[in-house]
């Protein structure tokens, strides 16, 4: 699979037998359709988001994309609750798109907007 930002190709990351795909160049995440959900619950997980933040700003920038699963257009979704954290999801296979940061900043302030870029 590559990464529908930088088209670079994505690794599998491994995470208390959760597995999502990450970026090797821009460090993004990708999440099948429970991954999320899945990790959210889970102490310490935001450990795989090792991406850095300001990369995955300007990679932010990045809005029309494609799904790397079944290649449909992505939307852009604005996290409830934080209208700053716009992430990218597949509205066929229901997967979704981290930039660099996101996932941990999610984790670590569950109730904080994501600061701009």
């Amino acid at each position: 699979m590559n990464c529908p930002k930088c088209f670079s190709p994505m690794v599998k990351v491994l995470f208390e037998g959760v597995e999502v795909d990450r970026c090797v160049d821009c460090h993004g995440l990708w999440f099948d359709a429970s991954e999320r959900e899945d990790l959210m619950k889970r102490r310490a997980s935001e450990a795989i988001d090792n991406g850095d933040v300001q990369l995955g700003c300007e990679f932010n920038r990045v809005n029309f994309i494609f799904c790397p699963r079944c290649g449909s257009q992505m939307m852009p979704v604005v996290s409830r609750g934080r209208p700053r954290l716009e992430v990218e999801q597949c509205t066929i296979c229901a997967g979704s798109f981290f930039d660099a940061g996101e996932f941990r900043f999610l984790k670590q302030h569950p109730s904080i907007r994501l600061p701009a870029c």
